[in-house]
């Protein structure tokens, strides 16, 4: 079953919309975005997500002992680091660690390799200069294919509900991990949530 992470919540309201539409996880930017919150923010409003509904916290170039300490009073259950950071600093947590990783071309493949022992799963997103994430557009999703690793793929970079089934199709990722795609003027809009995990699991049903 292909796991769906609605990312960029940003309180109870939006969360519970993701849980009750059926994604698997929930994100929280916790670094600077239009989507940033606090970490006492994430603490309240983790304590509404049910159990088995996994807790992601997305962090950019943040000190691991600051990390550590966001991720036990939060109650993370998974670290999703968006960055330059080095795989010595991705050691070390209890939690399991997603790398991300801005797809250009075939020279930035080549990062994801220096990451195949520390990391538990890795993001593929769109690169656009300035930005570490949260693009809201697509990448070339033929270099997927070029990737050689055991670890999970999780797909994002402008996913939505117009252009998801193409997406799982052609890349047939571990997981989609979408943000803007299922917003309406910045807002989450539950509709376009289900929406978006409707068709995931229709393209499960079909393909499997």
């Amino acid at each position: 079953m292909v796991k769906i992470k609605i990312c960029g919540i940003r309180n109870q309201k939006e969360a519970l919309m993701a849980v009750e539409a059926g994604a698997d996880a929930v994100g929280f930017v916790m670094a600077e975005s239009t989507r940033r919150v606090t970490p006492e923010e994430v603490e309240n409003i983790c304590r509404e997500v049910p159990p088995f509904v996994c807790k992601v916290g997305v962090f950019v170039n943040e000190d691991p002992l600051k990390v550590k300490e966001i991720a036990e009073r939060c109650g993370l259950e998974v670290l999703q680091f968006h960055g330059k950071e080095p795989p010595q600093s991705l050691k070390g947590f209890r939690q399991k660690v997603i790398k991300a990783f801005s797809l250009k071309d075939e020279e930035s493949l080549l990062e994801i390799r220096k990451y195949e022992t520390v990391a538990d799963a890795f993001l593929l997103d769109t690169c656009e200069p300035g930005k570490a994430g949260g693009t809201g557009k697509t990448f070339n999703w033929s270099l997927v294919e070029k990737i050689k690793t055991r670890r999970p793929i999780i797909l994002a970079g402008g996913l939505n509900g117009y252009n998801i089934l193409q997406a799982l199709m052609q890349v047939n990722p571990y997981g989609v991990d979408v943000s803007s795609g299922v917003e309406n003027q910045g807002v989450k809009d539950p509709e376009k949530i289900k929406n978006f995990v409707r068709k995931v699991r229709s393209w499960e049903n079909v393909s499997g």
